[in-house]
């Protein structure tokens, strides 16, 4: 049983980041008429939305994209932030999307910012709980590491409805503002669903790993 989560942990991991790989390499070589980058459909989105305060900045790294909400940065990876294609124009609408949930004051954006600090404490000692645990036999230390990653899968299920809305507010900001068409924008919410999909995988995979823990955590009773 434990070999059979630990495989269907895997398969989704792969399933799910398989599955984004396919619509971003899709969607790249999509040009929309409108011919605007990444940067510029940012830019024309926040500006819309009164905020133009709020910087666009490239960054390094691939799909390193995100909003800060403490900068006030829309940050872009170069290949989002320079390009002129569908996935470019949906990832960057995406973190305008998370810049007008800042606005607004989402609730759940509020909360999982709070929560972070916390999370990336449990993170760091359910690890060394869990090695701790399988090196010395010590079940206890599992038992420990199993509730920290309670405390991440909790954050992951708040994370759900952060993303989701803010593919939508992304989706209603392309067809309202005109950047994209119709069927670019059948194109872009296929992209940025299958991106969301990758944290209902996330959630999936923490839900079957912490089972497979529970069941290691058991061969003591």
């Amino acid at each position: 049983m434990e070999m059979l989560l630990f495989g269907l942990t895997l398969l989704l991991t792969l399933g799910a980041q398989g599955y984004i790989n396919h619509w971003y390499r899709k969607t790249k070589v999509m040009k929309p008429n409108s011919r605007m980058s990444g940067e510029m459909v940012a830019r024309k989105i926040l500006d819309a939305n009164g905020l133009k305060r709020v910087k666009v900045v490239e960054t390094s790294g691939i799909l390193s994209d995100h909003y800060d909400p403490k900068g006030k940065i829309v940050r872009l990876s170069t290949d989002i932030y320079q390009n002129t294609s569908l996935a470019s124009i949906s990832v960057a609408a995406h973190e305008c999307g998370h810049a007008i949930q800042d606005k607004d004051n989402y609730f759940f954006l509020r909360f999982r910012s709070a929560i972070v600090p916390f999370v990336n404490i449990a993170s760091s000692l359910g690890y060394v709980a869990i090695m701790i645990g399988f090196v010395m036999g010590a079940f206890g230390f599992i038992r420990i590491g199993i509730a920290m990653e309670c405390v991440i899968l909790a954050f992951q299920m708040i994370t759900l409805p952060v993303e989701f809305n803010a593919s939508h507010r992304a989706l209603i900001q392309l067809k309202e503002l005109g950047i994209v068409g119709e069927k670019e924008h059948r194109n872009c919410y296929k992209m940025l669903r299958a991106a969301a999909l990758t944290y209902v995988a996330a959630v999936a995979t923490s839900i079957l790993e912490i089972l497979r823990l529970v069941l290691i955590s058991r061969r003591d009773d």
